[in-house]
C-alpha cells in the first residue's frame, strides 16, 4: 500500500478528482486529500472524507502537534495535484507556500505529478510555459492537458485528462518513478485498436483488440516528451493527454493514415490490423435465408508493417516497431513464430505477445518479448500495459535503432 497525497486546487475540474480518488483508494492506496481553500468552494470536505475514509486537513494549523504541514510531504510516496491551476503551478515554481498544499509540495521527497487544467489562454501564456519548464527541470512531472470542451462554450487544450488516465499515470509513477523526458524533440506515430472489414451495413470481420496497449504506448511516449500522433481503430479507451488522435475504421484507412504520417522518428504498429477483407461489401443486410453468409470470399489486405519498411528504403528512419499476437502449437512455440515474422517483415523491433483467454486482449496487464533484427532480445514479465509500454520505449532506445 502506497501513501498518496492528492492535492486539489480551485478549478471547475475539481469534481473529476473525486473519480480519481475513488480509483486510488480502490487500488489499495492510502490517500490523503489536501484541498485548497478555493477547491472547497467546488467540492466540500465531507465528500473528500467520505471517498478517502480519512480526515481532510485544510490548513497549516491542522493537528499542530503532529506537524501535519511537514509530515504529509515527508511521508508520501506520491503527490499528485489534480487539477493544477495556473496559480498553483506558478506558486510551486517559485517555491511559495501560502497554504497547506504549498507546504506539502516544499517538503516532498517523493515523485510529484501536476495535472494542469485551465483555459487555453492560461496554459499557453508565456508565464505558464516558463513555470512548467521550471517544474520539469526540477524533476516534477507535468502532464500536458487534454484538448476538449472547457467551461462555457470554449474548447481547446486545457482540459483535465480523464480520471482513468490520471490513475494509470499515478500507478506508473509509483511503479517506476517520474519518467525521464528522453524522447523530447522526437516525433512518433502509434497505431492502436482493431480494424473492421465490413460484410454489409451490420456485420464485419474484426478482432478482440481493445486498443489499451497501443494507447498505453502513446501515453508513455507523450510522458517522455515526444510529439505523438495516435492512429486509432474502433477503440473506446480515453484519449491520452497531449496526443493527437486520428480515427480510422478499416485496414485501408489505417494504411493510408500511417503512411501519410511516416515522416517521423518512429512508428509503432500496435494495432491489430485485419489480414483479409471481403471481396464484396453488400449495400443491404445479408439475409441468413439467402445463404450468402456461408460462403464469404476474402482478399488479402496490404501488409502495413512491410510497406513501412519498404517505403523507407535504405534510410534509417523511421524506426519501425511491430506487434505480433501469436499462439504456439504442437510443433512451434509462439516466440519462434514471432522470430519468423520479424524476418519476413524486416522491421527494427517486434513486440511478441502470447495471446489466448486472459492474455493480451481486453485485459489491463500484459507480458511480451521484444526482439530485434540485430539479435536484440528483452523479456518483459506480466506487468501493467503502461509499464510494458515504457519497457518498449526503453527497448527502442537501448537497441540503438533510434538515431
Amino acid at each position: 500500500m502506497s501513501r498518496v497525497v492528492l492535492g486539489v486546487t480551485g478549478g471547475i475540474a475539481a469534481y473529476k478528482a473525486c473519480e480519481l480518488l475513488r480509483r486510488l483508494t480502490e487500488a489499495g492506496h492510502e490517500v490523503t486529500v489536501v484541498p485548497t481553500e478555493s477547491a472547497l468552494r467546488f467540492v466540500g470536505t465531507p465528500t473528500w472524507e467520505a471517498l478517502s475514509g480519512r480526515a481532510v486537513p485544510t490548513d497549516v494549523f491542522t493537528d499542530v502537534p503532529s506537524v501535519t504541514h511537514v509530515r504529509l510531504g515527508q511521508q508520501a510516496d506520491l503527490i499528485m495535484v489534480a487539477p493544477a491551476t495556473a496559480d498553483v503551478l506558478a506558486r510551486a515554481a517559485q517555491g511559495l507556500a501560502p497554504d497547506l498544499l504549498g507546504n506539502v509540495l516544499l517538503t516532498a521527497r517523493c515523485p510529484v505529478v501536476f495535472a494542469p487544467a485551465m483555459h487555453t489562454e492560461m496554459w499557453q501564456h508565456a508565464a505558464t510555459v516558463a513555470n512548467v519548464a521550471v517544474l520539469r527541470e526540477r524533476g516534477a512531472m507535468v502532464i500536458d492537458p487534454a484538448v476538449g470542451r472547457l467551461t462555457g462554450v470554449d474548447t481547446g487544450p486545457g482540459r483535465l485528462p480523464d480520471p482513468a488516465e490520471l490513475f494509470d499515470t499515478a500507478q506508473a509513477v509509483l511503479d517506476g518513478g517520474v519518467p525521464v523526458r528522453d524522447l523530447e524533440g522526437r516525433t512518433v506515430v502509434v497505431s492502436a485498436g482493431g480494424t473492421r472489414e465490413f460484410l454489409d451495413p451490420v456485420r464485419y470481420l474484426g478482432n478482440r483488440s481493445s486498443g489499451k496497449q497501443g494507447y498505453a504506448v502513446a501515453a508513455a511516449a507523450a510522458a517522455r516528451g515526444a510529439t505523438v500522433t495516435l492512429i486509432s481503430a474502433n477503440s473506446t479507451v480515453p484519449v491520452p493527454a497531449g496526443v493527437e488522435v486520428v480515427t480510422v475504421v478499416d485496414a485501408a484507412e489505417m494504411r493510408a493514415q500511417v503512411l501519410a504520417r511516416s515522416d517521423v522518428d518512429a512508428v509503432v504498429m500496435a494495432a491489430a490490423v485485419a489480414d483479409y477483407r471481403p471481396v464484396e461489401v453488400a449495400e443491404t443486410k445479408l439475409k441468413k435465408e439467402s445463404g450468402s453468409l456461408t460462403e464469404i470470399r476474402v482478399i488479402e489486405n496490404s501488409d502495413i508493417l512491410a510497406d513501412l519498411v519498404g517505403a523507407r528504403g535504405d534510410a534509417d528512419t523511421p524506426v519501425v516497431v511491430g506487434f505480433a499476437a501469436e499462439t504456439g502449437d504442437e510443433t512451434t512455440d509462439y516466440l519462434e513464430y514471432g522470430r519468423r515474422k520479424l524476418a519476413r517483415k524486416g522491421c527494427d523491433l517486434l513486440v511478441v505477445n502470447e495471446v489466448g483467454d486472459g492474455l493480451a486482449f481486453e485485459v489491463d496487464r500484459n507480458a511480451a518479448t521484444v526482439i530485434g533484427r540485430d539479435g536484440y532480445e528483452l523479456d518483459i514479465p506480466m506487468v501493467s500495459k503502461r509499464r510494458l509500454a515504457d519497457s518498449v520505449w526503453d527497448a527502442v532506445l537501448a537497441s540503438g535503432a533510434l538515431k
